[in-house]
């Protein structure tokens, strides 16, 4: 434990309140990335960044050392140029596969220490000046963790602020019963707060001018609506029961899909992750009958859900799903993006969706790679990689 000397605290204050049963919320080997960027935001001082259900968070500088739960929160420290910030994250399940085709970007999480969300001890040996986690977490999903708002507290005090907003994701109504007055954020709204606390919004900008040509084009070249497929998003956890998302809503975990006016199965469905968690077995798949089976968090192909759904060709009931017997079944984006993230998921969901106007989407290398040729690209990666290194005339 610390003695009572400075710590990374003192450098990261905040005015957040108190939100929910009590807790306090807020108070509560990169490669190719340089410091340069938005000039008029890296002078000296101090500056504040406000974010809900956190509250007004004060910095004396740009955080130089933080630890994560969420990979999308690693996501947006590479995207802005401080991937080097990012000391501990969730290094199994973090993928780099999109960094491999920007050049001269790269990310290697194993040189980074593997963060839990209980695990209080961690956060000392890691001394951030920044934790990139929603608090209300704890609130929300306290009964599975040993760590509560007074460990919160105590972690604010000696060690430093929270700053985060989970719940965006998929509006959960779950948060709406613990946490009072939670806002919700677009997955472009999440990143800006997060590029002011790296005082990086010039760069955020031209990669959100990234993203709105990107939408722009996918939008002016979608078919008709009477000629889309059905698209049914689904984690199979269990062989042959399906815990279905609905695409058809507002959280920034399926922004990849919204822009393209996906025909969802589910979306007048009362038994989605949003609600109540419910799941499908094999035989209400059967009725829905999807035109297109997407397993979410299934990028890179390693999953091990994604591989067992592989496997309802020799299902004498799976066999008979028309997305199986039209090889339609892929391994969908990740909900938690950051900007470059949703990039590549935004062209990959058009590729695996509508693959007759804006080409198939490839099978995967060995090493969970893939490779789409330039000429079928529907972004431009070397943009991308300047606007990373700080060029944003790219």
């Amino acid at each position: 434990m610390r003695g009572n000397g400075p710590t990374r605290r003192d450098f990261v204050t905040c005015s957040g309140t108190a939100v929910g049963s009590g807790l306090l919320a807020g108070c509560s080997e990169f490669v190719g990335q340089t410091d340069s960027g938005s000039t008029a935001e890296a002078g000296g001082g101090s500056y504040s960044v406000t974010i809900s259900p956190v509250g007004t968070i004060e910095f004396e500088a740009v955080p130089d050392r933080i630890l994560t739960y969420s990979i999308n929160y690693v996501d947006m420290a590479v995207a802005f140029g401080h991937g080097e910030a990012i000391k501990a994250m969730p290094t199994e399940r973090f993928y780099t596969g999109y960094y491999d085709q920007l050049p001269d970007i790269g990310f290697d999480p194993s040189t980074r220490m593997t963060s839990s969300y209980d695990n209080k001890e961690l956060i000392y040996d890691v001394d951030p000046d920044l934790i990139l986690l929603d608090p209300t977490w704890y609130s929300v999903y306290g009964e599975y963790y040993d760590f509560d708002e007074n460990d919160v507290e105590e972690i604010e005090r000696n060690v430093a602020s929270y700053f985060g907003n989970r719940f965006s994701r998929a509006h959960n109504e779950r948060v709406d019963q613990s946490v009072e007055n939670y806002e919700f954020y677009t997955a472009w709204e999440l990143y800006n707060k997060v590029a002011q606390v790296f005082r990086e919004t010039e760069r955020y900008q031209a990669l959100k001018r990234v993203r709105d040509d990107l939408v722009s084009l996918v939008e002016s070249n979608l078919p008709p609506a009477d000629e889309r497929p059905t698209v049914a998003l689904v984690a199979m956890n269990d062989w042959g029961v399906f815990s279905p998302y609905k695409i058809d809503n507002e959280g920034y975990g399926v922004s990849h899909y919204r822009p393209l006016g996906v025909r969802d199965v589910f979306a007048e469905s009362d038994r989605t992750y949003e609600s109540d968690a419910g799941t499908y077995d094999l035989e209400l798949m059967l009725e829905i009958d999807p035109d297109v089976l997407i397993h979410n968090f299934g990028t890179g192909g390693f999953d091990e859900r994604y591989q067992s759904m592989l496997e309802l060709e020799d299902d004498p009931v799976g066999s008979k799903l028309s997305a199986v017997q039209n090889d339609r079944l892929y391994g969908g984006g990740d909900s938690m993006q950051g900007p470059i993230y949703n990039l590549f998921q935004i062209e990959m969901a058009a590729k695996q969706i509508y693959p007759e106007q804006f080409g198939e989407f490839p099978t995967y290398n060995d090493d969970g790679t893939y490779d789409i040729p330039e000429s079928e690209q529907l972004f431009s990666r070397t943009r991308v990689a300047d606007i990373i290194n700080g060029d944003f005339d790219a």
